[in-house]
């Protein structure tokens, strides 16, 4: 008879070994009272400016006219005496702040899909240096993005978004506008896109759009209109920037290049502004790595060719009039060339006279 079988190895009787501890880490808490507050601020300071356009309209002024020098741009002083007057910048401060929140909760929620960690909307206040009260708004990304059909959702995603509700703000602003009343031209004149000009035959506007006192909610669709089209300039770190990363980093560098460069003759030529937009994609013209796969191809190069259409709807090469860098330079030259020989006068008195005392 055999012997009955052994015990199992002692190998198989060891406990199992732990296995490498799994970190999760959280991510940081946002600070939504900040956010909160910034979107209060920004939200009262354009609603100040819109009291002026909404004055300007109702005595059939041009938009930014300073005709009544008793009121600036930021009548923060009128507003304090009759605060009832704060009310008539709701129609410029709502629709500008919900054209700037659906373009950004565009980036948000397509971030949010891909899993991408980012911030929520910041808005920007700037009552006394911008002319419509803000300086837009913006959102952080701040984890890596998972590939190149990402990044092109996510970057397409803000301009669609903000671009359908301010369409709706030009058709309903221009139907509200009205010809001027033979005032005096306004010393601050807007350009305006091919969207206008579309918008304007489509509502059978028979005189000039410069001949028209804008009703506040055409000028929050201009500030909307406008802030698309620097959103998509193809080049650095923008919305544009990130469509051409997408579909080529190696044509990102060449056009983030070529848009700087062309953006200094329209700086001399139609605004100064584009010497600072210049500036900008010049800084952020290097875009960080993002993995090639899933790439864009298919009904997303479609969209691109829109982004492309959108761009020409939508870019002003003169947003505002009598603003190049030409034209100041010629106003500021005089000056400088006068103060230059001045201060040389000065300067040979100075040292003729040291060399009397001596």
């Amino acid at each position: 008879m055999s012997e009955p079988a052994s015990p199992l190895p002692a190998a198989l009787e060891w406990e199992p070994q732990p296995q490498p501890g799994i970190w999760v880490i959280p991510p940081p808490r946002q600070r939504w009272w900040l956010y909160g507050l910034f979107f209060v601020l920004t939200m009262f300071s354009t609603t100040v400016v819109g009291a002026r356009m909404q004055f300007n309209f109702l005595h059939q002024q041009p938009v930014f006219s300073l005709n009544d020098a008793s009121l600036s741009l930021f009548p923060i002083g009128w507003i304090a005496q009759h605060p009832a007057n704060l009310l008539l910048g709701l129609p410029f401060s709502l629709t500008l702040m919900f054209i700037l929140f659906a373009h950004e909760m565009g980036h948000y929620l397509y971030a949010r899909h891909y899993r991408v960690y980012v911030t929520p909307p910041f808005f920007v206040p700037c009552p006394y240096l911008s002319l419509f009260g803000t300086l837009g708004a913006f959102i952080r990304i701040k984890s890596p993005i998972p590939s190149r059909a990402a990044l092109f959702d996510i970057g397409i995603a803000g301009p669609i978004a903000g671009f359908i509700p301010a369409c709706v703000a030009l058709v309903y602003g221009l139907s509200l506008s009205h010809p001027l009343a033979g005032s005096a031209p306004s010393q601050i004149q807007l350009g305006f896109p091919l969207a206008f000009d579309l918008a304007a035959r489509l509502l059978h506007i028979a005189v000039p759009l410069s001949a028209l006192s804008l009703h506040p909610i055409a000028a929050a669709a201009w500030v909307g209109i406008f802030a698309t089209a620097l959103n998509l300039m193809p080049g650095g770190q923008l919305d544009g920037g990130h469509i051409v990363y997408s579909i080529s980093p190696r044509l990102h560098r060449w056009i983030s290049l070529v848009t700087v460069f062309a953006l200094i003759p329209l700086g001399k030529y139609f605004w100064m502004g584009w010497f600072l937009w210049a500036v900008v994609l010049a800084m952020t013209a290097r875009h960080p790595r993002v993995a090639r796969y899933p790439d864009v191809s298919g009904p997303r190069r479609i969209v691109a060719i829109c982004a492309m259409l959108l761009l020409v709807l939508t870019f002003i090469p003169t947003p505002l009039t009598h603003g190049s860098g030409r034209e100041a330079w010629s106003e500021v030259w005089p000056e400088i060339r006068d103060g230059g020989r001045d201060t040389l006068h000065e300067l040979r008195d100075g040292v003729r006279h040291l060399l009397h005392r001596k």
